[in-house]
């Protein structure tokens, strides 16, 4: 065991601040909620507004918000209004966009949407946007079987300027050819001004799906989703496979929109303290009033359940900085479950996954990835509820060819062993813990995020009012624990043990994977220019010239709207915050409205390390709080940071002086929240971290190394572009520097030389070296305590 010294009675200061400032903070609460759902609380079913009915006004205090659901007159558009005192107000509209073959036709929509539409010509307004707006976010997204465009902002001319240019967009998108040529595919010269030089294929989507399929990770989640989901829409590639992009039309893509991008098709949501009734006037005016009713043919109907499981096996690229170029097999057992319609049922899942699946003392953690035959959990593992039926996967990867009838017999055995045995009363407190929490814990992108939860729900008409009602859930489970103390072990058998629609699913590497998806593009390719006549050759050549002139031309920006200095309040919000110490220790304190959460954030000055320890404060940081403390080991440890937190989190921290590039802050930042109920026992837990961590568990290291390291290699695919911008970087500043060593290519290189180590011992050293620089009081400030 390690120890060093550090003060233990930060809370006692903590709690004296709070019992002061209680009694305010609960009245604060109060007249802020009241604040917030009062207008909303107004509205009354049947009332009509702006061409819209209200459906549904539901309270849901345990959010602080009131929900209104609408319906358009003319043409059936579903409207949700989240009322909440917040000034970060959302909208966003939702298509359902179930395509039927794997040209990637609702990804390259979405892309080509965003090149101009009928009241806003200019190419790309919504980047252009971006320096005429205050928004908080922007973007679109496209999943499975939707299409989502989201934007916030605090202002209130802006969201009508960006509402304006969203809806335009979406419904009136001009959808030019040279923009489907642009974002989906094109046959175009190398060199564009040289029409003797090759021809190849290029277009934004196309390049972007290749690089997507690169990654084992992307691979093996694809190839599942296709074939638990055989029959329809799911099994089918919405980002597009990139041979079969090359097969996608501008006619199609067109017919496309006009049948998904229909006000009837349509989820619009807004949220915020904003009134509703100018949202409901200006999308009625902008957009709903030109349209009438159609009858979408965009439902997607249920999977019918297998009569037998099945299995498959798939192939996918060797990953060249994988720890073991030995063990890149990867396999999971996968189960079709439930319609997400049913919002209980769906909780009742999602928390049995969570119970299945997460932290050390869950079965699947202790049964797979302590038996140290693979390096992590297989990519989807855990509950799904992002399609119309949810599913549940669960299984290793980084392991041996010869080992998959291993980890599926493991598999089997933890579930009996689970059906017969249940869970302890611990694990599902903390998972209760956890929901608690979560409704309580507030975030900047509140609004967003909900949006995005609900969405897959609304998508299939579910309730999307229903799907936040989460005291209503939580209480209709206890109860249903209550009389039934067996109710999760039935729901186990139910769903996974006497369930026939069971997929077993293996991925190995092939030497030759990319060498031949290059032969097959290079024949499709050449298949298409021996048919090309030499009309077609010159119209190719004319079509590179003009995208490229169109690309590179000054545009008229006149049409898109600007905020002025008038829409803009001249007097910005300012938080208050108190500088004081305890023990000598910097304390910054701030006293906010959190609903009754408490937030502790610290930082430890780490520029007096020793330079050949700096490499491994990445793993320290990985593995600080999943190791044992005090008197508990790393599994009761675990159970504890569920049951009294929302997580224990250190990361390294690095940033330069805004007034001198060569001035470098390094440290490590230890953040976490609570219950203010439980603040005692997060301070604790800490106290037991910082004093009396135990790093000399080497199996445990071996593992959260192994873990870490397969992590690092399989999303280098996904963020090539930040890791040389990194390496880019650490050749010009300091800070770039050091960051390359914690964060970049550097460091996960270094990880793989490590995860690939038989002993750990030499690393036990350096981590215990670090915590006795580090963990002690004269390195340490407490940057800031949020309070309610």
């Amino acid at each position: 065991m390690f120890s060093c010294r550090k003060p233990r009675n930060i809370y006692q200061y903590f709690k004296q601040i709070k019992s002061l400032n209680s009694l305010n903070s609960f009245r604060s609460r109060r007249k802020i909620y009241s604040a917030a759902v009062n207008n909303a609380e107004k509205f009354s079913i049947g009332q009509r507004l702006h061409g819209y009915v209200v459906e549904k006004v539901q309270p849901v205090p345990e959010l602080y918000l009131t929900a209104v659901q609408l319906q358009h007159d003319i043409t059936g558009a579903q409207h949700v209004h989240i009322a909440r005192e917040d000034n970060n107000n959302v909208f966003s509209v939702g298509l359902r966009t179930t395509p039927m073959d794997n040209t990637g036709v609702p990804h390259i929509l979405e892309h080509t949407t965003l090149c101009g539409s009928e009241h806003f010509p200019c190419r790309d307004p919504f980047f252009k946007m971006l320096t005429r707006s205050l928004s908080t976010f922007m973007n679109a997204f496209t999943a499975s079987d939707w299409t989502l465009y989201p934007f916030s902002t605090q202002n209130a001319q802006d969201f009508e300027n960006l509402l304006s240019v969203y809806l335009d967009a979406v419904f009136f998108p001009k959808l030019e050819k040279l923009d489907f040529l642009q974002e989906g595919w094109r046959l175009e010269h190398k060199e564009v001004n040289d029409p003797n030089s090759p021809i190849v294929y290029k277009g934004v989507v196309f390049n972007e799906m290749k690089g997507a399929f690169t990654s084992p990770e992307q691979v093996y989640s694809q190839h599942l989703q296709n074939k638990l989901y055989p029959s329809h829409t799911y099994s089918y590639v919405s980002g597009g496979e990139p041979l079969a992009i090359l097969d996608l039309t501008w006619e199609e893509l067109k017919q496309f929109h006009a049948d998904h991008y229909h006000p009837s098709n349509a989820r619009f949501y807004t949220y915020g303290n904003m009134r509703l009734e100018r949202h409901l006037e200006l999308i009625n005016e902008q957009v709903l009033s030109k349209f009438t009713k159609i009858k979408p043919s965009t439902a997607v109907p249920d999977e019918l359940p297998w009569s037998e499981s099945r299995s498959a096996t798939v192939s996918c690229a060797k990953d060249v900085m994988a720890p073991d170029s030995e063990k890149q097999t990867t396999v999971s057992v996968s189960y079709l479950l439930n319609s997400i319609t049913d919002v209980f049922e769906s909780s009742v899942l999602s928390m049995l996954g969570t119970l299945l699946t997460s932290g050390a003392t869950s079965p699947f953690y202790k049964a797979l990835l302590e038996s140290n035959i693979g390096s992590d959990f297989s990519p989807s593992t855990g509950y799904s509820g992002s399609l119309k039926q949810g599913s549940f996967s669960v299984g290793l990867q980084g392991i041996s060819k010869d080992d998959v009838s291993v980890v599926t017999d493991i598999i089997e055995k933890t579930l009996d062993k689970v059906i017969e045995e249940g869970f302890p009363q611990e694990r599902i407190d903390a998972v209760l813990h956890t929901v608690e929490l979560s409704m309580k814990h507030q975030t900047a992108n509140f609004g967003l995020g909900l949006v995005v939860s609900v969405l897959p729900i609304w998508n299939h008409d579910g309730s999307a009012i229903g799907a936040i009602e989460i005291n209503k859930i939580l209480a209709t489970f206890k109860e249903c624990i209550a009389k039934n103390p067996k109710f999760l072990q039935e729901k186990l058998k139910q769903y996974f043990k006497d369930n026939k629609h069971k997929l077993t699913l293996v991925m190995n590497p092939k030497d030759d994977f990319m060498e031949e998806k290059q032969k097959e593009e290079e024949e499709k390719l050449k298949q298409m220019v021996d048919t090309l006549t030499d009309s077609d050759r010159k119209n190719i050549f004319q079509i590179g010239l003009e995208l490229t002139r169109k690309q590179s031309e000054q545009e008229d920006l006149s049409s898109l709207p600007t905020l002025k200095i008038s829409d803009i309040d001249r007097t910005g919000e300012v938080t208050v915050v108190s500088n004081t110490t305890t023990a000598n220790i910097p304390l910054q304190l701030c006293e906010q409205p959190t609903n009754g959460v408490t937030y502790f954030r610290a930082v430890a000055d780490m520029r007096q390390l020793s330079k050949d320890l700096l490499p491994y404060v990445p793993i320290f940081c990985n593995v600080l709080t999943q190791m044992g403390a005090g008197k508990m080991n790393f599994r009761e440890l675990s159970q504890q940071i569920e049951l009294k937190t929302g997580g224990l989190a250190v990361h390294s921290h690095v940033a330069s002086s805004v007034f001198d590039m060569n001035s470098v802050e390094q440290g490590i930042l230890f953040s976490s929240y609570c219950l203010d109920k439980n603040a005692s026992d997060m301070f604790a837990l800490w106290s037991d971290i910082f004093n009396e961590i135990n790093l000399s568990d080497e199996d445990r290291l071996s593992t959260l190394v192994k873990m870490e390291a397969n992590e690092l290699a399989m999303g280098i695919s996904h963020s090539g572009h930040a890791y040389a911008m990194g390496h880019a970087s650490s050749l010009l500043t300091p800070s770039g520097q050091i960051s390359e060593t914690l964060f970049g290519l550097r460091h996960v290189k270094h990880m793989k030389q490590i995860a690939g180590k038989q002993e750990m011992t030499d690393l036990v050293k350096k981590l215990q070296l670090i915590a006795k620089q580090l963990l002690n009081k004269n390195s340490i400030r407490y940057e800031e305590g949020m309070l309610s």
